[in-house]
């Protein structure tokens, strides 16, 4: 029997794939950072990766897993745990929305969703 996701209460790993050192790139790292402190306070683990350097940076200083993912476009937002895998792609200031297209949710009563 395969144990069941609850978005309430779920540790997750986020991988945010962004290109350079843009101004696009800078928001999607603020953006995620601010998604996972103030909305998934300690349930995440996030790794950042440019995609222009292969340089991995890693928020909690875990080692960094494999970088098999096709990817199209930057920034894109992988929740690779709990399975199935989630992308989010393009602009991620939009908590409320990242949230639910990531199936997590958020430690904030007013952005909680069903």
């Amino acid at each position: 029997m395969t144990a069941r996701h609850d978005p309430a209460t779920a540790s997750c790993e986020l991988t945010l794939f962004v290109s350079g050192a843009s101004d696009r790139s800078a928001q999607a790292i603020a953006s995620v950072r601010e998604l996972c402190d103030v909305h998934l306070a300690g349930r995440c683990r996030i790794t950042v990766i440019d995609v222009n350097t292969n340089v991995h940076s890693t928020v909690d200083t875990s080692p960094v897993a494999g970088c098999g993912h096709r990817l199209l476009v930057t920034p894109t937002l992988v929740r690779s745990l709990p399975l199935p895998e989630r992308k989010v792609v393009g602009d991620l200031s939009d908590a409320r929305r990242v949230l639910l297209a990531l199936g997590l949710r958020s430690n904030d009563p007013a952005l909680a969703h069903g």
